[in-house]
This record gives structure tokens, C-alpha cells and sequence, in this order.
């Protein structure tokens, strides 16, 4: 008597179990026949016959499902000849997952499971790709993505956030900044750069937009007050913020003149955009006058080319990367 009840039961489900023998063991290169589509039928206490097959693979093309017939030996094989995400897409977003240094190494391992899922199990096996990047360094803090879910909850839902924030001591341990003091932002956007994630918000007490990574946030909880800065960040543009700050390190804002070897044209476009101005010098040099953020992150950009880039405006900014510069000197010759 159960074993009639399970199969009965079992049989409204006739349809979905197709679809899914279907979806993970068909390719292009790969079909089942109705003699095999039926015998995994009969192995999970579903009974079928050919008839039946055929006007159930007809009712799953007209739901959607690509399904193409080609001929394997004596009988047609049935395939899904299309997904939604073809197999060059998937790899693309496998090898974008292994090679973040933000995501886990337990979380990527867990969303290339997923991944493999959109392809059938042959398929699948070429998804699991080794990427080498130099240099590649996974981060380990698994909370960073409840963090993440925490900051747009606050987002949809119009409210603060308050955490703590910390950096790492040379003994490896966190240090909360501000002794601890809990920060109150309105957060009003997330942004990816050289890997990190950062929150994007409004800082009441200092009224100006601020970063902050994501990683380094802990304790996160909403509040119960209302976000403010929405005037202000109205008129932020995000991609113009990102090319001002260098690996999103804080600073002053200053308009900065520069002036580089004709050579670092490419270096400078893909730093500030092919929107930035570039007044050609006939000399072999050119000169870039923008807005950045004066930070250590930004002079090691402008030493890293050595005589062929130089800071000229404003003097202020010269100064100080001439006695980074030195101080840098004198500290290798001890």
C-alpha cells in the first residue's frame, strides 16, 4: 500500500523529473533516448510510457525548455541545445570567482558548486579550472558577505548603520579605530575597486561622503534613524570618486598638475579616463590637470615612473612628495 502511494504521489511529479534528467545529463554532445528517460523514470517509482514521454518533452518545449532530437544509434536522443548561460559564461564566472582575492577560498568553492549547476555534469567537468593569478591572496573573513546583506538591507529600507572599524597590528590583530567607538553612517552605495569592497556613505559629523572596506567592518547593526546626506550624494558620481582616489585611500582633494612622458598616455587613460584632459607638450611630454586625492597611495603611483612623471601643481603636493621621496632614500641607506 505505501509503495502504491509514493508511486502515485511520485507521478505528478513526472514532469519536473524529466526536465531535470534533461537539464543534468544532456548537451549537445550528450542526449538520453526515451528508453533511458523512462528507465530513470521507473528508478525513482515514476511509470511511463513512450507515448507519454513524447507529449511530456512537447509540454516542456512549450514551457520553454530548448529541446532538441538527434540521432544516437538506432533511436533519437533528446538534448537541451540552449541554457541561460551558454558555457564560455560560466567559465568566465568560474575564473572570476577563483581568482578574487575578496571571496573565500570556502565561498568560491560553494558558488563554483552553483555554477556547475546551470551546466549539464559533462559540461560541468570543464568548469573545474585552476586559475593562477600572481600574487593572489584569498581573504578569509567569511562575514564580509552577511556584512554585505546587512549594509543593503540599510540601504533598501532607509536607514544608518553603526560599526566598528579596524586595522591590523603588525601582531596580526585587529585594532578598532576610535578606541572602539562605534561609527554612525548613512550608507548610500557598495563599490568594488582593486578587489575590496567598500560601502559608500554619508558622515553626519564631518557633513561629507565617505569609504569604507567592507572587510574591515564589524558588528554591523542598523539603526533607527533615517539616512541623511541624500542632497549630497545626489551629485556623487561614483566612476568620478574612483578615479580621484588612489586604492581608495582618503585625502585631501586638490586639483593636481602633472606632467608625463608621451609614453604613459595608456597608463594615464586607464588611471582617469579617456575623458581626461591631455594638453600634448611637442617635447615628448604631455601635462594632466585633474582632481585626486592627495594620499601615500597616489605618490608611489606618480614615483612608480620615475623621471618620466612629475608632479608640478601645487607646490604643496611637490614638497610633500619630494620629502616622501627622501625620507624613503634615507631610510634604504641606513
Amino acid at each position: 500500500m505505501f509503495w502504491a502511494v509514493a508511486k502515485s504521489s511520485n507521478q505528478k511529479l513526472k514532469l519536473l523529473y524529466i526536465m531535470k534528467f534533461l537539464m543534468e545529463e544532456t548537451d549537445e554532445e550528450h542526449s538520453l533516448t526515451t528508453a533511458q528517460i523512462i528507465s530513470r523514470l521507473n528508478a525513482v517509482g515514476i511509470s511511463a510510457e513512450r507515448k507519454t514521454v513524447y507529449e511530456n518533452l512537447e509540454d516542456l518545449r512549450q514551457f520553454g525548455l530548448d529541446i532538441e532530437s538527434a540521432r544516437r544509434g538506432r533511436s533519437n536522443g533528446y538534448y537541451i541545445a540552449s541554457r541561460d548561460f551558454e558555457l564560455p559564461e560560466l567559465k568566465l564566472l568560474v575564473d572570476a570567482v577563483q581568482s578574487s582575492k575578496f571571496i573565500t577560498r570556502t565561498k568560491s568553492d560553494r558558488l563554483i558548486r552553483k555554477i556547475e549547476s546551470f551546466a549539464s555534469k559533462y559540461e560541468a567537468t570543464q568548469l573545474q579550472r585552476q586559475v593562477f593569478v600572481s600574487n593572489r591572496i584569498k581573504n578569509d573573513n567569511e562575514s564580509i558577505y552577511y556584512n554585505i546583506d546587512k549594509i543593503h538591507n540599510a540601504i533598501n529600507h532607509d536607514l544608518k548603520l553603526s560599526f566598528l572599524y579596524f586595522d591590523w597590528t603588525c601582531h596580526k590583530d585587529k585594532k578598532p579605530r576610535r578606541d572602539g567607538k562605534r561609527y554612525k553612517i548613512s550608507p548610500w552605495a557598495l563599490s568594488w575597486d582593486d578587489e575590496n569592497y567598500y560601502m559608500i556613505g554619508y558622515d553626519t559629523e564631518a557633513d561629507m561622503i565617505k569609504h569604507y572596506r567592507v572587510d574591515k567592518m564589524e558588528k554591523i547593526e542598523p539603526e533607527s534613524e533615517k539616512r541623511e546626506g541624500k542632497e549630497k550624494f545626489s551629485r556623487f558620481d561614483m566612476a568620478v570618486y574612483s578615479k580621484k582616489v588612489f586604492g581608495m585611500f582618503g585625502g585631501s582633494e586638490e586639483t593636481v598638475e602633472m606632467r608625463f612622458s608621451d609614453k604613459l598616455a595608456g597608463a594615464v587613460i586607464d588611471r582617469f579616463g579617456r575623458d581626461v584632459i591631455i594638453i600634448p607638450g611637442g617635447d615628448g611630454y604631455f601635462t594632466v590637470r585633474t582632481q585626486v586625492f592627495i594620499s601615500p597611495v597616489f605618490y608611489s603611483w606618480i614615483f612608480a615612473f620615475g623621471a618620466d612623471a612629475r608632479i608640478v601643481k601645487p607646490q604643496s603636493a611637490v614638497e610633500e612628495f619630494r620629502k616622501m621621496a627622501l625620507e624613503a632614500a634615507n631610510i634604504n641607506n641606513v
